[in-house]
C-alpha cells in the first residue's frame, strides 16, 4: 500500500493567515446586532407581561429595566438599531451594484460605524 504524507498547512481562512477586513468585521457585527436586538426585544417583551400581570411581577421586571443593567442593556440595543439600519442601507447600496469598491466600501464602514455612535448620542440627548 502507498504510503500518504500529511501536508502541514492552516486550514483556510486561518487567523494566523488571514487579516480580516473592515468589511468582514462590519458584516460580522451585522449579525451580532441582529441577535442582540431580539434578545433586548424578548426583555422588553417580558417587562410589558409583567405590568399586565400583577404589581409584584412588575416590581421585579421595573427593578431590573431600570438598574445599571437595564440602563446598559437597553443603552446598547439603541446603538445596535442605529447600526444595523446603516448596515441595511448601505446593503441595500452594494444590492444596486454600487459602492464595490474596496475604497468605497472601507468608507461606508466606518460611515455605518461612526454613523450608528453619533445617532445614538444624538438620540439619548433628546430623550
Amino acid at each position: 500500500m502507498a504510503e500518504t504524507k500529511e501536508v502541514e498547512r492552516p486550514l483556510s481562512p486561518h487567523l494566523q493567515v488571514y487579516r480580516p477586513q473592515l468589511t468582514s468585521i462590519t458584516s460580522i457585527l451585522t449579525r451580532i446586532t441582529g441577535n442582540a436586538l431580539i434578545v433586548a426585544a424578548l426583555l422588553i417583551v417580558w417587562w410589558l407581561l409583567a405590568a399586565s400581570t400583577s404589581d409584584a411581577y412588575f416590581a421585579v421586571a421595573d427593578a431590573v429595566m431600570t438598574s445599571w443593567f437595564g440602563d446598559l442593556v437597553l443603552t446598547l440595543s439603541l446603538w445596535a438599531v442605529w447600526y444595523h439600519y446603516l448596515a441595511g442601507l448601505r446593503h441595500f447600496y452594494f444590492d444596486a451594484g454600487k459602492g464595490m469598491d474596496i475604497p468605497t466600501a472601507e468608507k461606508l464602514g466606518w460611515g455605518v460605524i461612526i454613523g450608528s455612535v453619533v445617532l445614538t448620542i444624538i438620540t439619548l440627548l433628546l430623550v
